[in-house]
């Protein structure tokens, strides 16, 4: 099976960086992040897609942005404390800086296994944000395994990186 996924992503004419996250997966990740909530945070899902993680939210104090919807993530100013999303994986690092630059306490976004960089770590920890969870996990339809990583403002990693090229 993989190997007619990897086909049919290699046949693409563009690329698409469209896909639907499962709401059982939004559970997962609800769950993951839950315990760096503080009653009365804003939530926010900057790539709404279908809606299941703004819905899934613990709160009626939410917002969500979507292309699609005419609401740009990138122009999005407000003030937020926990960001919860599946954004697209070609935007990645566009999408890390306009996070931080949001403030908020916490940062947890699903993302592809190779998405998670020792360069983009090292951006989060120079911007005061540590690792705090990581949790591998695979969707049938995705190409490759993804991560779902919970960045917290303040935190230390769960994990330890180096960018030295070892020869």
């Amino acid at each position: 099976m993989t190997s007619e996924i990897s086909r049919t992503i290699k046949r693409r004419d563009a690329p698409k960086d469209v896909f639907y996250t499962p709401e059982t997966l939004v559970e997962v990740h609800l769950e993951l992040v839950k315990e760096y909530a503080i009653e009365g945070d804003r939530w926010y899902d900057p790539f709404y897609g279908q809606g299941v993680y703004y819905e899934s939210f613990p709160t009626e104090h939410k917002d969500y942005t979507e292309i699609a919807l005419g609401k740009d993530f990138f122009a999005y100013q407000s003030q937020v404390d926990m960001i919860v999303s599946n954004p697209p994986y070609s935007m990645i690092d566009n999408v890390l800086t306009h996070s931080v630059s949001l403030k908020p306490r916490v940062i947890s976004y699903l993302i592809g296994m190779g998405n998670l960089t020792a360069k983009r770590m090292e951006y989060m920890n120079e911007q005061g944000y540590g690792l705090a969870k990581l949790h591998m996990t695979k969707v049938f339809k995705w190409y490759g395994m993804s991560f779902i990583v919970v960045f917290v403002k303040g935190a230390e990693n769960c994990m330890s990186f180096d960018r030295k090229i070892h020869k």
